[in-house]
């Protein structure tokens, strides 16, 4: 198969606001942080975009993980992650899970994928909770929820992550420390 050379333009729309600092100390997924609030700052261009957003519940937020950590992430050796990883949640048993298989953010493509849940749109701003990146995340897109085009029917398989117990608000740190996930 040929290597692709592209280049993919991606301007950053906006900034993530919250109270955290680390990654280690941010908790893995918005679903499981649904409490904690943060915002959306939309950068003065793009604020026009926010128009009729506020009449959702949820919004996809697509970010770039500036600070996904670990050795090998964006610009280590060669500027590719491992393509094999253990995943946070399955750190007491160090198994290896491919990439695409997981949610990590130390990615190729460093993008962060949640989904929050929408407390107010004001013209220049998104106000949400379930905070899941740290503060000064850059923003590349904002893409509102709609039950019938990303629900799937049924209760479809999620692999390894079947087996797993998240407790709220679980941590990278917290499983290194040997918490386990439930």
């Amino acid at each position: 198969m040929a290597r692709m050379e592209l280049t993919v333009p991606l301007p950053v729309i906006g900034v993530v606001r919250t109270s955290r600092a680390e990654p280690e100390d941010t908790p893995i997924q918005a679903a499981i942080n649904r409490a904690e609030r943060g915002t959306v700052e939309i950068a003065e261009p793009y604020r026009e975009g926010l128009a009729g957003l506020d009449g959702f519940g949820y919004a996809w937020l697509l970010t770039w993980l500036h600070r996904p950590g670990g050795p090998g992430g964006p610009g280590g050796p060669g500027g590719v992650p491992p393509l094999r990883q253990v995943p946070f949640l399955l750190r007491s048993e160090q198994r290896a899970m491919g990439i695409f298989a997981t949610r990590g953010p130390r990615r190729v493509n460093p993008i962060g994928l949640s989904l929050i849940q929408i407390l107010r749109v004001t013209g220049q701003a998104v106000l949400f909770a379930g905070v899941d990146v740290i503060d000064g995340t850059p923003v590349i897109d904002l893409k509102p929820y709609v039950t019938r085009f990303d629900r799937p029917p049924g209760d479809p398989p999620c692999g390894w992550l079947d087996q797993v117990t998240i407790a709220e608000g679980t941590t990278p740190a917290r499983l290194a420390r040997g918490k386990p996930p439930g």
